[in-house]
């Protein structure tokens, strides 16, 4: 999972760029990076490490330009060397760099089709390399001295009809404007918002509204799967469907897990998706349990307080902050390497213990996907002095690998695959386990917005939405990620991103 940001403006964008990359911050702490254009020529800082170490004073100066694309990132397959931060840039056609969110799942194929058929050289095992490669190679054979939006559009076709998978991309053309576009599915949010100034409107292109908010940009609307906009340089900007049977199914996890709370995706408010999801939790617990016996419900921050705070209202019991968060350790979902999750547990959360002594206390998490977290809280409302500790799950059992960008793409590390409800409750630790229903998480999110018909819920039911997800393709991508568990972290790519980091 990754953010992404483009911005067309009528003064510097840098700073904006800046802080929307940290407000997007969540999505991906690996890396980060900045692409700006001034003069028909790319101003680039990237390398990896969260946003506020990426870039100090004397890189914001040298990254002028009215428009720009920037990216943070974290690894799913291949490695997590700097010569994987984004934005990528390739010189021809024009100058492109292009930032993805995502993941394709016909990497393999492409990466030879560019080798033999479009003489086109990968530096990196990264998808988001062959989708600028595609794109560039697309606008290329058109053969214009100057791109119109008609040829970006002709090369966005040229896309959808090669790669399959999960993209949402935001790409600029040196000189020329900002491109953003989702894939047929889409299955990775991608939003469009408008500043007012005294020179003129701006744009934006955004992963999450939240993003458009803090910067005072309005939200106009979603981008349309399959949909490309064009945004000129002079902040002229044209749209057109570019895929040739579109279908809305938006990743649910988005709205489970990834997205802050205060975001608008596809029209549905994160806030109250998750609001719906505790609400639907506690009459599924009415249901099995009547007459329960418990006493306090406590959030794991932050992601679950939304859900966990409906939940307790519905069930008429105490919400209670227990665990308090440290806020300079990161996401432990999206932490690469198991043992350094297992480490930051400890680190990030610490139990109150007046909120557990002699308390049934019923834990909230968003989902359980390896296990590791949920399993050390648990231990520490124990240890806490909680009498009965339960645990309540906002959304259905992780039972597949995700292929479409997000961290969990091998089934063995899923703690629910293989496993019933109550072995999962057993090897957790818990007294009790209860999971949302698919079907009420479903309703959770759709209830925002009557325009989407379906959700990518493949974590959940193994149904791929976009139908080319095969147990061969299953079987190399947990072969790519045991060897990246495997492996040192090697700067495989470090003289190519030092090439890049002299401009700046």
């Amino acid at each position: 999972m990754c953010g992404i940001v483009g911005i067309v403006a009528k003064s510097n964008v840098n700073q904006d760029i800046y802080d929307a990359l940290t407000v997007l911050q969540h999505r991906g702490q690996d890396a980060a990076g900045i692409v700006t254009s001034h003069g028909g020529k790319f101003n680039l800082r990237k390398d990896n490490g969260l946003v506020r170490d990426v870039f100090h004073t004397r890189h914001m100066q040298q990254l002028i330009g009215n428009m720009g694309v920037g990216h943070v990132r974290y690894p799913t397959a291949g490695t997590s060397s700097r010569a994987l931060a984004q934005p990528f840039y390739v010189n021809s056609p024009y100058g492109i760099a292009l930032a993805h969110n995502g993941n394709l799942t016909n990497t393999e194929e492409l990466s030879g089709e560019i080798f033999k058929s479009d003489l086109r050289h990968l530096n990196t095992n990264s998808d988001s390399e062959v989708l600028l490669n595609i794109f560039a190679h697309e606008l290329q054979r058109l053969g214009k001295l100057v791109p119109s939006a008609a040829d970006i559009f002709e090369a966005v076709k040229g896309v959808h009809e090669r790669c399959r998978g999960a993209y949402a991309i935001i790409a600029m053309i040196a000189g020329y404007g900002v491109i953003g576009f989702r894939d047929p599915h889409g299955i990775r949010p991608l939003v469009l918002g408008q500043r007012e100034t005294e020179r003129g409107n701006e744009f934006m292109l955004a992963s999450e509204s939240v993003a458009l908010d803090v910067l005072g940009y309005k939200l106009v609307r979603d981008i349309e799967p399959g949909e490309a906009i064009y945004i000129e340089a002079n902040g002229n900007i044209t749209t057109q469907q570019c895929a040739k049977n579109p279908t809305l199914s938006p990743c649910i996890f988005e709205h489970v897990y990834f997205a802050r709370p205060d975001s608008i995706m596809d029209g549905v408010s994160v806030y109250k998706a998750r609001l719906r999801q505790g609400e639907k939790l506690a009459e599924k617990i009415l249901r099995l349990r009547p007459d329960h016996d418990i006493d306090v419900v406590v959030p794991i921050p932050d992601s679950s307080r939304v859900a966990g705070q409906s939940l307790a209202q519905r069930l008429g019991v105490k919400f209670r902050e227990g665990l308090v968060k440290n806020r300079y350790i990161g996401r432990t979902f999206i932490m690469p390497g198991q043992s350094q999750r297992k480490k930051s547990v400890r680190q990030k959360l610490n139990a109150i213990g007046l909120e557990f002594q002699g308390k049934n206390v019923l834990l909230v998490d968003d989902s359980i996907v390896r296990g590791t977290t949920c399993k050390q809280i648990i231990e520490m409302a124990r240890e806490a002095g909680a009498n009965k500790v339960y645990f309540a799950s906002a959304s259905p059992p992780v039972r597949f690998p995700n292929v479409y960008g997000i961290d969990m793409p091998t089934a063995e590390e899923l703690i629910a695959h293989g496993h019933s409800d109550d072995e999962v409750c057993d090897l957790i630790g818990a007294d009790w386990l209860v999971y949302q229903d698919l079907d009420d998480l479903i309703a959770s999110s759709a209830e925002g917005s009557p325009k989407i018909k379906k959700f990518d819920c493949a974590v959940f039911d193994g149904n791929y939405v976009t139908g080319d997800v095969s147990r061969e393709y299953l079987d190399r991508l947990a072969k790519s990620r045991n060897d990246f568990n495997n492996s040192k972290f090697e700067d495989t790519g470090s003289n190519i991103v030092g090439l890049h980091n002299t401009i700046l």
